[in-house]
C-alpha cells in the first residue's frame, strides 16, 4: 500500500464522499475512485458501502482508517525528523482540525511576507492531540485551542470564542434560546478516544463523564449528531452544516484559540510565528 493511496483513503472516509474528498485532494474524481478501488483489491476486502444514500465504511474500511492514520502519522513524523537532522531552515505548524479559516489565512500571508524563504511545514491534527505534536516533537508551534497538558510548554491566548451545544435541527431543544449542560445531562454525546488529554476531555464534555459515539475529527462530531442523534459542543459562529443547530450554551466557559510551543526552545522563527499570530488574531 502506498502512502499517497493512504491519504486518498482517508480523505474518503473522512468526508464519505467522493466528490468532496476529491476536491479537498485537488483532484478529479474519477482517479480517486480508481485508486481507492485498487486498494479494496489490494487488501482483498471492500471498504466502503456504495448505494445511492451515500458511502459509509465497512467494518474492515473502519480499521483500515485507524491503521491508515496511525501509518501516515509516523511518515509524516519521519519526513519532519529527517529534515531537522539535515538542517532544514523552516518551521513546523501544528494546526488543529478545525484551526483553518480568514484568522489562518492572514497569519499564513503576513508571516508569509516577513519570512519569504522559510519552508514552511503544515501538519493537520485531529481532535485527540490539542498539542498538535509539541509533546510528540513533531512541531515546533501549534495553532490550536486549550485547555490541554501544557507541562514544557508555553501557551499564548489569542481570542476566547463562546460555544454552544451541537444539536440535531430537528431536535427539540433546538428550538431553545439557550441551554445550560443540566439540559443535556440524559443525552449521548460525541467524545474522544481513550487516552486523550483529560483537560481537552472534560471540558468538551462540559466537565462530565458522557456516554456516546467515540470521534476523532471535527467532521466525524458533526456525522455523529447528524446520523444519531448525538449531541456535543462545538464554537458559536462556526457554520454547522445542513441539518444541524448550534444553541448558545451557559455555564461553560469560552473556548481559547491559543498558540503554542516548547518551553526554553523557541527558535527565531517561532518567536516570529508567535508575534505575527498575536497580531494577526487581535486585529
Amino acid at each position: 500500500m502506498e502512502l499517497r493511496t493512504l491519504r486518498y483513503f482517508v480523505a474518503v472516509a473522512e468526508e464519505l464522499h467522493f466528490g468532496r474528498a476529491a476536491a479537498r485532494l485537488h483532484m478529479s474524481q474519477p482517479p480517486l475512485s480508481r485508486a481507492v478501488r485498487r486498494l479494496e483489491a489490494d487488501v482483498g476486502a471492500a471498504l466502503f458501502d456504495r448505494s445511492p444514500a451515500g458511502v459509509a465504511l465497512t467494518p474492515a474500511g473502519a480499521v483500515l482508517l485507524d491503521e491508515a492514520r496511525a501509518l501516515l502519522d509516523r511518515a509524516d513524523r519521519a519526513r519532519d525528523r529527517v529534515a531537522a537532522a539535515a538542517g532544514a531552515a523552516g518551521l513546523t505548524v501544528g494546526i488543529l482540525g478545525d484551526g483553518g479559516g480568514p484568522d489562518a489565512a492572514r497569519l499564513a500571508r503576513a508571516f508569509r511576507r516577513r519570512h519569504p524563504h522559510a519552508e514552511v511545514r503544515v501538519r493537520d491534527t485531529d481532535l485527540t492531540d490539542p498539542t498538535c505534536g509539541l509533546h510528540a516533537g513533531t512541531v515546533d508551534v501549534a495553532l490550536t485551542r486549550g485547555p490541554f497538558d501544557d507541562t514544557g510548554l508555553t501557551v499564548r491566548e489569542l481570542r476566547a470564542e463562546p460555544v454552544g451545544a451541537l444539536l440535531r435541527a430537528d431536535d427539540p431543544l433546538a428550538r431553545r434560546d439557550r441551554l445550560r449542560p443540566a439540559d443535556l445531562a440524559d443525552r449521548r454525546w460525541f467524545r474522544f478516544p481513550a487516552g486523550t488529554d483529560p483537560l481537552w476531555q472534560a471540558y468538551w464534555n462540559a466537565g462530565e463523564p458522557r456516554e456516546g459515539p467515540v470521534v476523532r475529527a471535527v467532521r466525524e462530531c458533526r456525522q455523529a449528531v447528524l446520523w444519531n442523534g448525538t449531541v456535543g459542543m462545538t464554537v458559536l459562529g462556526h457554520e454547522p452544516g445542513e441539518g444541524l443547530a448550534v444553541v448558545p450554551l451557559d455555564g461553560v466557559p469560552p473556548s481559547r484559540v491559543v498558540v503554542a510551543w516548547r518551553a526554553g526552545e523557541a527558535s527565531p522563527l517561532v518567536r516570529s510565528f508567535v508575534r505575527i499570530a498575536v497580531g494577526v488574531y487581535g486585529d
